[in-house]
């Protein structure tokens, strides 16, 4: 209920990190569903009703992915670019989303598109913040062999943003894939080191070491109905990244 609500979020300001695969058929993990996109997109609007001013970094690996498709005989710098388009296209999806919920969004990319999109210029980011609006950030870093992991933690740390809150398909992180292994056991909490010594899947290697040498936490959870609203309230949902796990 209203009433029961904290009078300010957790955070003030946080970035939410989205894969691409997020917005596709679970059982085809191509193309975008139109469902689950709204479904998102209503979860972010609960949450910036609470009062967290929120920007978004989207992957495009259900478009394509840059890796793959290098894998597959593409020029790696070509097929970075490719990757980078795709998040274009899925940063526009969320914003229709978005809009159609009664939130004010500005999609900002680092390939020039200015028919399409705001080029990413930080102080520009930040006003739109500040006026309460939803801000994307698309185009990746706008440079070949940078995931959006990457971008995620670049933008977040221009933006002084408080945290990165990573959106999964699983509960947070775990000593094994959980999805292949039913013994896997989830951490409440782990530390930068942790993650990059064991090899975790949290966020790439450089987006790790860019947030631990910067002391940005990562929140990863399980994007499911409500999940991001009672982080922001303050709920222990997930698995905290942070500089000291114990």
């Amino acid at each position: 209920m209203a009433d029961e609500l904290p009078s300010q979020p957790k955070f003030k300001r946080v970035l939410l990190k989205l894969s691409g695969e997020s917005f596709a058929d679970p059982q085809h993990e191509f193309g975008i569903d139109p469902r689950i996109v709204a479904s998102t997109a209503r979860q972010i609007a609960d949450a910036k009703n609470l009062g967290t001013q929120l920007a978004l970094v989207i992957g495009g690996g259900n478009i394509i992915r840059g890796l793959s498709a290098s894998a597959q005989g593409t020029d790696r710098t070509t097929a970075d670019y490719m990757g980078m388009l795709s998040t274009v296209i899925n940063a526009l999806a969320l914003q229709d989303a978005l809009e159609k919920e009664g939130v004010d969004t500005r999609v900002q990319t680092a390939i020039w598109m200015q028919e399409l999109a705001e080029p990413y210029i930080r102080r520009r980011a930040i006003r739109h913040l500040d006026k309460g609006r939803v801000v994307i950030f698309a185009g990746g870093t706008g440079n070949p062999y940078f995931s959006t992991d990457t971008t995620a933690a670049l933008r977040a740390l221009e933006i002084n943003a408080e945290a990165i809150l990573k959106g999964t398909r699983v509960d947070g992180v775990f000593d094994s894939d959980p999805e292949l292994d039913p013994s896997a056991t989830q951490f409440p909490s782990v530390s930068y080191l942790e993650v990059l010594q064991r090899g975790l899947k949290v966020m790439d290697s450089t987006a790790i070491s860019l947030c631990m040498d910067n002391d940005l936490p990562i929140v990863v959870f399980n994007l499911k109905a409500g999940n991001l609203v009672r982080i922001l309230q303050g709920e222990d949902v997930g698995t905290l990244v942070h500089a000291d796990a114990g």
